[in-house]
């Protein structure tokens, strides 16, 4: 039986101040109802752990914005939802990327050559290090676009950024890249579309 000490509201306020044991205690109340969402949405029992850990760490972290109000639990479970059918895209994006790539390299030629696997490897390497040698905002807005495969509008909410800006900067993170190869890696602008 709870007791006034342990009502949402009064335990909201306590993890809002920085009482862990309070949030312990909400995570308890919510942990099944968070990780059956988090299934829901992931369908695999070790993806959905994984997801509900971080969503709670971030409800942590965003607490200080939570309307006490209102009850917590659907806003907990909007953050599970939203991790979950982040992880998932991330998942998609990488399995797609894994599937496009296998077919590239199985295009029209067998097992690669020894000889042709090592050129690869040096291209691979040589763009690496261009992007290396750039700032860390550049590095990380290009990773978004073409590594990870997000778009405009998907970079704009990670960044926190107008839709306008994440292109300007796009823009101008691709120029200096550019700049880089020929001035450091010549012959390595033929072999990449930039």
């Amino acid at each position: 039986m709870q007791t006034p000490s342990d009502d949402e509201p009064t335990l909201v306020g306590k993890a809002r101040g920085g009482d862990v044991h309070a949030y312990e205690e909400l995570i308890r109340r919510y942990q099944g109802v968070a990780f059956r969402t988090a299934c829901l949405v992931l369908r695999d029992p070790s993806d959905a752990e994984d997801v509900v850990q971080e969503a709670f760490v971030k409800a942590f972290g965003a607490l200080h914005r939570f309307d006490e109000r209102r009850p917590l639990r659907p806003w907990l479970l909007r953050i599970v939802t939203n991790e979950a059918r982040n992880a998932r895209k991330a998942a998609q994006r990488r399995d797609n990327l894994s599937t496009r790539y296998a077919a590239t390299q199985s295009q029209g030629r067998g097992d690669p050559s020894v000889e042709q696997t090592a050129i690869e490897t040096e291209r691979h390497e040589k763009l690496l290090a261009a992007l290396d040698s750039l700032k860390d905002d550049e590095r990380l807005i290009i990773s978004l676009r073409y590594f990870l495969e997000l778009s405009e509008q998907e970079m704009a909410e990670v960044l926190r950024c107008r839709h306008g800006t994440v292109k300007s900067r796009l823009s101008r993170a691709m120029a200096r890249l550019r700049r880089v190869i020929q001035e450091r890696f010549p012959g390595l602008e033929a072999t990449y579309e930039f």
